[in-house]
């Protein structure tokens, strides 16, 4: 058995696909060398992902391997999506033209063959002028299916290639030797419009779809948009503009009103605000002032500023978006692997119909049964690509991530996406998640006509605060300075363990800390500051007492503030009929002071991380499909229990690798949006899957002339060309449509 570490992960562009039946022919010719472990490719953005042993087998291997089936792979893995838009932008401008040049000459065979049939040497002319159209315009139909077929394998190329080559060669033959048919007393028919007009209906219909899935594709273009070509280098001997490719980290930049802003870092001259809607979806400016980070990609407003570069390349935040957007739009979906399967056996399939509606017509078709037989056969093939079915899930599913990325949202895999329509339980954790995470003082009462200066005492209280390592202390810190006071000069600092801190200052001795500290201190609180931190802790409020040896001074509550969005989270959620909970390690009091708050019916306390992840357990053994929501380091074993696991983001430091979601903005509003989406998904997946077997499961034995023997109806390959080319566009156009959805 082959070690795992050994296993390497490729993903790579793929060139030449035109159906669902070359990703299943490519997939397949991958998967079949020895030392590839898997293979998954992705029709909608032509990309194939490989895992293999590379002491067995190397990319070129594979390479060569699709090669002999007439497509091909780009091994670039830096330059590799570029490459292949450059090719497909080639293929699209040289389509365009074939499209049009057999166009130009369709045309006069359509009304001849139609109106004009009695003019002499009508067949003659049609024939001179669709040879070029089957043989120069289309002959990549031809190439493709005869590289197909030398693998024993069908795709959409075999089905134009049979379809249009029959219909081609029948006509020649009546065309040549039409007093074969004459002394039969038959008249003989030629279907060279059939053969031309099909061309030329899946040539344009290639171009359509080619047109509407590269909007598929536009959340992704406008994320590159956002990274700036050159920038301004600080140096010794002024500014230089260089390309954002040479940026190191520790460059000093230079950011101009207008600008965006090339990578990662930390602002230290001048102050501006910036748009980070691209971050967090929130369309107002932030200020930046010396030492705020500021990320690539978010855009300056009015100010100039410098900056030091901290994160460059690939590390910055908008790269790392930008590739978790490529790879959750190159993903599968559970439900696309079934499609791929049926895709991958619907070619033969169809062949297989077409034959046998041959041979019915053969044997009860009646006077003009060969023909005719031969028009249903292939109308059929024509009818039958399987591209709709192939588009129907990777097109919905590019769309999907595209929007929630331009919402913030950043989804990890297709899977998610699925799977988030199916959420009937939400929990929540509170610290981070509910809560902003920072603990603030909300107040501080000073024990009345027994402190001759508040301002002497703040100085005091701030320079013990200074030197403590409980993290409590940081917001003590923060208030203080906020006021405008400065530290005073203490001695004999100490920190009392579990207790708080101890210092001396112009002789006496004070005290910060918990009620331990206090009760040794001083036994009993005076009856008002008792009832004081009595409404505190009901509050659900941290109180921390600063005191002389003398007497208590004051007290202080500390809360960690209820973030503004999360009560209207709590709603909406609820309003969709999902029940919400919320855990955390926290005591009960602040477990049912926030829940109150956030108008969560539903929490716990007490709880330690194990405990989370058994609590998400219980609710699945109930039948109930489980989103958790925390912060991606502490709830990670609940996080990876749920059914989807939702991440929120802070800044640079987003959890992007421990959650299938990740919310930028850390905004929990974000997670009814990502809900919604998921919905609406799910929606246009199968609204797409109906219409693709739909079409099919109606056009076959319509073209197979089902209805001929009750009112003499027959498809005609044209209509049949037009409605398959039309079925593909559909599909693109009506994931196209998830654009439009409204989030809010």
């Amino acid at each position: 058995m082959s070690d795992l570490k050994n296993i390497q992960t490729i993903s790579l562009p793929v060139l030449g696909m035109t159906c669902a039946g070359c990703a299943s022919s490519v997939q397949s010719m991958i998967e079949a060398q020895d030392g590839v472990r898997s293979a998954e490719v992705n029709y909608a953005t032509q990309q194939v992902k490989v895992s293999y042993e590379p002491g067995k087998i190397t990319p070129e291997q594979f390479q060569a391997a699709v090669q002999s089936v007439g497509y091909d792979l780009i091994l670039d893995t830096l330059n590799g999506k570029e490459k292949q838009e450059e090719v497909q932008q080639q293929n699209y401008s040289a389509l365009k033209r074939k499209t049009l040049l057999a166009g130009l000459l369709t045309l006069p065979v359509v009304v001849i063959g139609m109106f004009l049939m009695d003019i002499p040497y009508a067949n003659y002319y049609m024939l001179a002028l669709t040879t070029p159209v089957l043989f120069v315009f289309g002959k990549n139909f031809f190439i493709n299916a005869y590289k197909q077929a030398q693998h024993g394998r069908a795709n959409m190329d075999s089905l134009v290639a049979l379809s249009t080559g029959i219909s081609y060669l029948f006509s020649v033959f009546n065309t040549f030797f039409a007093d074969f048919w004459h002394a039969k007393g038959i008249h003989p028919h030629v279907y060279y419009e059939a053969a031309a007009v099909v061309i030329v209906f899946i040539m344009l219909g290639k171009l359509l779809e080619e047109n509407a899935k590269s909007n598929t594709s536009s959340a992704i273009k406008k994320l590159i948009g956002l990274q700036p070509k050159t920038v301004m280098l600080v140096t010794e001997h002024g500014e230089q503009e260089i390309a954002v490719s040479a940026v190191k980290a520790g460059d000093r930049l230079l950011v101009k009103p207008g600008d965006k802003i090339p990578v990662d870092g930390v602002l230290d001259e001048g102050h501006s605000y910036v748009d980070e809607s691209m971050i967090s979806g929130e369309p107002v400016a932030v200020l930046k002032e010396a030492g705020a980070q500021v990320f690539a990609g978010t855009i300056n407003q009015k100010g100039s500023f410098k900056f030091r570069a901290e994160k460059v390349g690939a590390e910055t935040l908008l790269a790392q978006i930008i590739k978790l957007v490529q790879d959750a739009q190159g993903s599968k979906a559970p439900v696309q692997k079934l499609v791929d399967k049926i895709a991958g056996i619907f070619v033969p399939i169809v062949l297989f119909i077409a034959v046998c509606t041959l041979g019915i017509w053969l044997l009860f078709g009646g006077e003009y049964k060969l023909s005719q037989g031969l028009m249903a056969m292939v109308t059929v093939l024509v009818i039958a690509c399987p591209c709709a079915l192939g588009l129907a899930t990777p097109t919905a599913i590019m769309v999907g991530i595209g929007k929630g990325a331009e919402h913030g949202i950043l989804i990890k895999d297709a899977e998610a996406l699925e799977s988030g329509y199916k959420v009937d339980t939400v929990i929540l954790d509170k610290t981070g998640t509910i809560t902003e995470g920072k603990p603030l003082v909300t107040g501080i009462e000073w024990v009345e006509n027994e402190v001759s200066s508040q301002d002497e005492m703040l100085s005091v209280f701030l320079a013990m605060e200074q030197q403590s390592e409980h993290p409590l202390a940081e917001a003590v810190v923060s208030y203080i300075k906020d006021a405008g006071v400065r530290a005073a000069s203490i001695t004999d600092f100490k920190s009392l363990t579990g207790k708080g801190v101890e210092a001396v200052f112009n002789g006496e001795t004070y005290f910060a800390g918990s009620h331990k500290i206090l009760t040794e201190a001083h036994g009993e609180l005076p009856v008002k500051i008792e009832e004081v931190v009595h409404q505190f802790q009901q509050e659900a409020k941290t109180v921390i007492f600063f005191t002389s040896t003398r007497q208590v001074l004051a007290v202080v509550a500390i809360a960690d503030q209820i973030k503004a969005g999360s009560k209207q989270a709590v709603e909406e959620l609820q309003a969709q009929g999902i029940t919400v909970y919320m855990l955390t390690g926290d005591n009960a009091f602040t477990a049912a002071a926030i829940a109150k708050q956030a108008g969560i019916l539903n929490y716990k306390a007490d709880v330690l991380p194990a405990e989370k992840a058994d609590f998400v357990k219980s609710l699945q053994q109930e039948g109930k499909i489980v989103a958790m929501i925390g912060d991606g380091i502490n709830d990670s074993q609940a996080l990876a229990q749920a059914d989807l696991s939702i991440a929120m983001g802070r800044g640079s430091d987003i959890a992007i690798d421990v959650a299938k979601l990740t919310l930028i903005s850390s905004d929990l509003r974000q997670v009814s949006k990502a809900l919604k989406l998921s919905k609406a998904t799910v929606r246009t997946i199968r609204q797409n899957l109906f219409w693709a077997f739909i079409y099919n499961l109606i056009g076959i034995p319509l073209a197979a002339g089902i209805l001929y023997p009750l009112n003499g109806f027959l498809l005609n390959p044209m209509i049949a060309g037009a409605a398959m080319a039309l079925s593909s566009v559909s599909v693109v156009g009506n994931s196209l449509r998830l654009k439009l959805t409204k989030l809010n």
